[in-house]
């Protein structure tokens, strides 16, 4: 089993992430912030990971602290739980459609943290979450991951389904990326013999 935990604590903020990378869904997730808490949920639920989140925070500042650095912790959880990276696919990619929102993402397990981002989200906030948020927490995810990732926006107009399609966009790429391929159990895709 490819599972790891996180423990990370700041002046700002005291996380636990424990993610099972060959799970079946199950989350147990509480960061104080909500809309987070809800996308969090939607994550492992269509990663197929399971995944626990506990997070104390600063909240009565705001979420931002909470929000990048629960993504700086679930980063560090997936590049340790991939170990040596050997047998997995790689590559993977999803156009999901969320009502009328339609969001295509697509992810690289590189070694090489990086973050292309074409959201267009209509609203500052949905609920009391800041959207702007949004970014921040996918650019730190996948600096912390070690994974090159896609975000891109093909249409929609609600705020909740734009950021919702995403992430559970994302989690279905990195689903597949993630994936053992049982043929090349142990290979590691890459010329260089090294991710």
């Amino acid at each position: 089993m490819r599972i790891s935990e996180i423990k990370r604590t700041t002046a700002e903020t005291d996380i636990y992430i424990k993610i099972n990378l060959d799970g079946i869904g199950k989350s147990e997730i509480s960061t104080g912030v909500g809309f987070l808490d809800h996308m969090l949920v939607l994550f492992s639920k269509h990663a197929r990971f399971d995944l626990e989140v506990k997070c104390k925070g600063d909240t009565y500042v705001d979420d931002h602290h909470t929000c990048e650095d629960i993504a700086i912790a679930l980063g560090k959880a997936i590049f340790d739980a991939l170990g040596d990276k050997k047998g997995i696919v790689r590559y993977g990619n999803m156009i999901l459609p969320m009502d009328e929102a339609l969001i295509l993402t697509a992810v690289d397990i590189s070694g090489r943290g990086m973050l292309a981002y074409n959201l267009d989200i209509p609203c500052e906030k949905v609920g009391t979450f800041d959207t702007e948020l949004v970014e921040e927490f996918f650019r730190a995810f996948a600096v912390n991951a070690g994974i090159t990732l896609h975000i891109n926006q093909l249409s929609g107009k609600n705020s909740h389904h734009i950021i919702e399609g995403a992430f559970k966009s994302v989690a279905r790429s990195l689903s597949a990326a993630v994936s053992i391929d049982e043929k090349f159990i142990n290979d590691i895709p890459s010329t260089k013999g090294v991710i």
